[in-house]
C-alpha cells in the first residue's frame, strides 16, 4: 500500500488493527472467549511452522555453512551479546518498569533472529544471500532450545519457576513437529506452495495477526494498559531504541576491524540485528501459557522492535546497495 510516495507495510499496518481490534473487542479472544485462544493459539502455531517446512529449501544453504567467522559472530550476538545487554538493562533500569514489563524485555533480548527480512535486507543491499539464508534458519531452529533456557535463567534468577522440560515438548509438538512434517511433504507439496506463494504468506501472516489480536485480548480485557505509565512506555521505547543501535554499530565496527568484505558485512549486521516477531509471538503463547494476562506487555518490546529494525536497515540496505554497486562500477571500468 502507498500513500503519496510513502510506502506502508501492509503486515505492519495489520499488526496495529489487531491490537485495536483487541482494545475495542477483547472478549472474543481472551481466556475462555468464543475463539477458545488455548486451542487456536496452538493450531495457529503449528500452521506457520508447517507452512515455513514445507517452502524451505536447504539446498539454498549450502554455499553458506562454511562461513563459519560470520556464523560465530551472528550467533554471538543473537544468543550472547543479546541477552547480557538485557540482563545490564535490567539491573540498571529494571525496577523502573513492571516484571512483565522487565520479561518483555529480556525476552525481545533471548529471541532468534528473523528469516525473511534478514535475506531480503541483505538481498537489498547486495550482501552474500546464502550466510544470510543459512544464519536466519540456522537461529530459528537453535531458538526453539536457547530462548525458553535463557527464559528460565532470568526467572530462576527473580526466584519464580518456569518448567522447561514442559516447555521444551510444548514447542516440539506445536513448533518443530510441524516444520518436520512440512520439510517431508515437501515433494508432494512444496512446488504447488511456491506457485501460490502469496496464499501462502498471507495464511502464514494472517495466522500470526490472529495470534497478536488474541495475545492482546486478555491484557486489555483486564486494564493491564491502564495501570501502565506514559513515562514507563517511554523508558521501554528509549530502551529498545538504544539496545538496536548499540547492536548495530557494535557489529559493523567489528566487521570493519576484522577485514570482512561488504558482501558479508550486510548479512553479519543484518542476521546479527534481527529479533523475530513471528517467532517470538507464538513462543510467547507456549512459554507463558500461563500467564495469559500479562502476554500483551510482556510482547510490548518485541512489538516496538520489528518496526523499528524495519524501518533503520531499509534505507542502510539501500545505501550498501549502491556502494557495493559503485566499487563494482568502478572495477569494471
Amino acid at each position: 500500500m502507498k500513500v503519496g510516495k510513502v510506502r506502508i507495510d501492509g503486515f505492519l499496518a495489520g499488526m496495529v488493527l489487531a491490537i485495536i481490534l483487541a482494545a475495542l473487542l477483547p472478549a472474543p479472544g481472551a481466556h475462555g472467549g468464543i475463539l477458545h485462544p488455548e486451542l487456536l493459539t496452538k493450531l495457529g502455531i503449528a500452521l506457520i511452522f508447517f507452512l515455513n517446512g514445507a517452502m524451505l529449501s536447504f539446498n539454498a544453504l549450502k554455499d553458506g555453512i562454511m562461513r563459519w567467522r560470520m556464523h560465530l559472530i551472528i550467533q554471538t550476538s543473537t544468543f550472547l551479546l543479546f541477552p547480557v545487554l538485557g540482563l545490564a538493562f535490567l539491573a540498571v533500569a529494571g525496577r523502573f518498569i513492571s516484571p512483565d514489563l522487565q520479561l518483555g524485555f529480556f525476552y525481545l533480548c533471548a529471541l532468534p533472529s528473523t528469516v525473511s527480512s534478514s535475506v531480503a535486507m541483505t538481498s537489498a543491499a547486495r550482501g552474500n544471500v546464502p550466510v544470510a539464508v543459512f544464519n536466519a534458519t540456522f537461529s530459528s531452529l537453535i531458538g526453539i532450545i536457547v530462548t525458553p533456557l535463557w527464559m528460565s535463567l532470568l526467572l530462576k534468577t527473580s526466584g519464580h519457576h518456569l518448567d522447561v522440560t514442559s516447555v521444551l515438548i510444548d514447542l516440539f509438538k506445536w513448533m518443530v513437529l510441524p516444520m518436520v512434517i512440512g520439510q517431508l511433504l515437501r515433494p508432494l507439496m512444496g512446488g504447488w506452495l511456491h506457485r501460490y506463494k502469496k496464499l501462502a504468506q498471507i495464511a502464514d501472516r494472517g495466522t500470526i495477526l490472529l495470534l497478536v489480536y488474541t495475545s492482546f485480548c486478555d491484557s486489555f480485557a483486564l486494564n493491564i494498559w491502564g495501570a501502565t505509565k506514559p513515562a514507563v512506555m517511554v523508558l521501554v521505547i528509549v530502551a529498545t531504541l538504544v539496545l538496536f543501535f548499540f547492536v548495530l554499530l557494535l557489529l559493523w565496527a567489528i566487521c570493519d576491524r576484522s577485514g570482512i568484505a561488504p558482501s558479508f558485512r550486510a548479512a553479519v549486521v543484518f542476521c546479527g540485528t534481527k529479533k523475530s516477531l513471528a517467532t517470538g509471538v507464538p513462543m510467547a503463547s507456549l512459554i507463558f501459557a500461563g500467564h495469559a494476562s500479562g502476554l500483551g506487555l510482556i510482547l510490548l518490546p518485541i512489538m516496538i522492535y520489528h518496526p523499528l529494525q524495519l524501518l533503520i536497515c531499509t534505507p542502510l540496505a539501500s545505501r550498501w546497495a549502491k556502494e557495493t554497486q559503485s566499487q563494482e562500477n568502478a572495477i569494471s571500468t
